[in-house]
């Protein structure tokens, strides 16, 4: 049984500092794929923070490099804690290297009177009825995780570059909160597969999380519908929106990613 929570979460060995062990089994390419050390950052950014009604809002982060299987080192330091966004920074250190930086803005909610959203909801039908994800090749750690496709199939030539799926952790996380939808917004596939004919190496450089909680009424164990969408895409780099919705047409995050193509 995979307890991802687990996985994901490093062993306080001092103030600030963790020890983790990257598993083998969780790898794109060399190194584990870019949600599995967002994901233990977020757990290390939220243990810094000891008050529960400051959630993670923010995640801004570089991936520098591949996180390979066995022991790494989670470093953490409090920027600044105000009177209600505390400002935190971690990274990811494995072979005297950093692998992975982030920073995260954990803070409160703030009585402004505005709920809104300009980002026109996804038409949704049953998950159900979507079709699982046809067996082919895939990145090692894909196995992991269950997908439905809507939209157009990775590498099927198609003629715009997006990505609409179901997706979500097998065997189900037991808690849906900031860690776990931080590696569900890296799961699937990046959208520009969708326009190309064959599989090209791939690495996302530069990643940028909204989370909307509270997430308490969301069901842990349900599928998210990922909507993605190359904005730009030039000199081997593309820009890509992501987005997660739960069945009933809620927002639970918003991500940005830098993608390079490696060749």
């Amino acid at each position: 049984m995979v307890d991802f929570v687990a996985l994901t979460t490093g062993r306080l060995v001092a103030p600030g500092q963790y020890s983790l062990d990257v598993p083998d089994g969780w790898q794109q390419g060399r190194g584990a794929f870019g949600g599995f050390s967002l994901a233990a950052l977020v757990r290390a950014l939220e243990a810094a923070e000891d008050d529960a009604a400051r959630p993670l809002r923010t995640l801004t982060a570089e991936l520098c490099g591949p996180l390979l299987p066995g022991p790494a080192e989670i470093l953490v330091e409090v920027l600044r804690r105000g009177s209600g966004v505390t400002t935190v920074a971690a990274r990811v250190v494995q072979g005297g290297s950093v692998i992975t930086h982030a920073v995260g803005i954990l803070a409160r909610t703030r009585a402004d009177g505005m709920a809104l959203c300009e980002i026109a909801p996804p038409q949704l039908g049953p998950w159900s009825d979507a079709p699982p994800l046809p067996s082919q090749e895939w990145p090692t750690f894909a196995k992991f995780f269950e997908y439905r496709v809507t939209g157009p199939l990775p590498f099927s030539g198609h003629s715009s570059p997006v990505t609409e799926n179901w997706v979500r952790l097998r065997p189900p996380c037991p808690k849906l909160d900031a860690a776990y939808l931080t590696a569900l917004a890296d799961a699937t596939w990046p959208a520009s597969f969708s326009v190309m004919p064959e599989p090209r190496p791939v690495g996302t450089v530069s990643f940028t999380l909204q989370l909307f909680p509270p997430f308490d009424d969301v069901v842990a164990h349900a599928p998210l519908y990922h909507r993605g969408k190359v904005l730009v895409a030039a000199d081997g780099y593309s820009a890509e929106q992501r987005e997660l919705w739960t069945e009933d047409g809620r927002l639970l995050s918003l991500n940005h990613q830098t993608i390079a193509t490696i060749r």
